[in-house]
């Protein structure tokens, strides 16, 4: 038994963020050798969710094998000024050895706010004993700040409310999240210029496409264009080899034609962006709650993949692209909303609806997103130390 080394214990937090969750780790409570990003971090973080894992179950780790529940979260004492917390997301790849650190995770930036209060990130006198603390975020891997609003009652943190959020079981306390300046502004918002481009896909055919860097780099299809209605569930695609195939062909590219990788194959390692959707105009569907959505409650339908899967709700950030797109005539995503000026929307996805808002202006030409607003909410699942065998 003496060549087995023993399992270490780190400090976690296991936590639900809108439709995610995910481990979330205070920096300095990670190993010396994982507190720099590189090999050793991410075999360690790979071992705390069970990935590789082929049987696709991560049945030894943390992970729930969705694209929604493999994640991990590293935050810090921000050392930007005038922020809080530095936030820094890792999307795992189930199957393999692989994390994605090209994007933010939307839909955890709700519980980040949380633990950073509960954990000490964040100044006590920006606390109040009841009410609402703003919470300034530095989002690490695309650099760009997020505010949340998160409610305190009795000077901690308030988790329990009546807020009910379509892809979670249980309702919550409200966080509302802003995403500051979501686009680049010294990069297009529309890497080609254009709010509608032409993607030729060898053995696929000829789409409109309205490929947009808001939030996260997504590329906005016309359901009708692909064979769908636009009120799918996820069993009708992801259990499609076929079409999940296809999605992931014509996604890598038209990652090369955002300019995000130079060649096709370079997609592999790219999972996590850029993501692709498709919009269609609003109609009455069944939610897989078994819920009834009608079309003269929502402005659209969307329906987004994640790391190669069909989302059970929506990604946070496709949200935020969503939102930005549908504020700017012309593009796919307001088409299908009706057209106009749109600044907010309610879309439909496979677990009910979502209600966004964005401000987006344009300045000689060039369109750019100030900010894009939506309700989430979070909780703390367990928290404790997670166990891994010793590297």
């Amino acid at each position: 038994m003496g060549q087995f080394k023993p399992q270490i214990k780190i400090p976690a937090t296991y936590m639900r963020g809108g439709t995610s969750k995910g481990v979330f780790f205070n920096l300095t409570d990670l190993p010396e050798y994982a507190q720099q990003p590189g090999e050793a971090r991410d075999n360690l973080l790979l071992r705390v969710i069970g990935s590789p894992d082929p049987y696709g179950k991560h049945t030894d780790g943390m992970g729930g094998a969705t694209s929604s529940t493999s994640k991990t979260v590293i935050l810090s004492k921000s050392d930007k000024a005038d922020h809080d917390v530095n936030y820094l997301f890792g999307q795992v790849a189930i199957d393999k050895p692989f994390i994605d650190w090209s994007g933010n995770c939307g839909n955890l930036t709700a519980a980040v706010g949380a633990f950073a209060i509960s954990n000490g990130l964040v100044d006590a006198n920006k606390v109040p004993e009841n009410g609402v603390a703003v919470v300034k975020i530095w989002q690490a891997n695309i650099s760009k700040t997020i505010v949340a609003h998160v409610p305190i009652s009795n000077g901690e943190v308030q988790e329990t409310g009546d807020f009910e959020l379509d892809g979670v079981t249980f309702p919550a306390a409200e966080v509302v999240v802003e995403f500051m300046d979501p686009s680049d502004p010294d990069v297009d918002m529309f890497p080609s210029g254009n709010l509608v481009d032409t993607l030729t896909v060898p053995d696929e055919g000829t789409f409109e496409v309205t490929m947009i860097s808001a939030g996260i780099p997504t590329l906005f299809f016309r359901a009708s264009d692909l064979g769908y209605e636009g009120t799918e569930l996820q069993e009708a695609i992801n259990g499609d080899s076929a079409a999940l195939e296809r999605f992931e062909k014509i996604r890598a590219y038209g990652a090369v034609k955002m300019g995000l990788i130079g060649h096709i194959d370079e997609a592999k390692v790219r999972q996590h962006t850029p993501k692709i959707a498709f919009v269609a105009p609003a109609k009455s569907y069944a939610a897989s709650s078994g819920k009834a959505v009608e079309a003269n409650t929502i402005d659209l339908n969307v329906r987004a993949l994640s790391m190669g899967k069909l989302h059970h709700a929506m990604m946070g950030t496709a949200a935020v692209a969503i939102a930005t797109a549908a504020a700017i005539p012309g593009t796919l995503v307001n088409e299908a909303a009706g057209g106009g000026d749109l600044n907010s929307v309610t879309f439909g996805h496979p677990s009910g609806t979502l209600k966004v808002g964005a401000e987006a202006i344009q300045e000689s030409g060039r369109w750019q997103a100030k900010k894009a607003v939506m309700s989430r909410s979070a909780r703390v699942l367990m928290e404790g130390r997670v166990r891994v065998p010793e590297a």
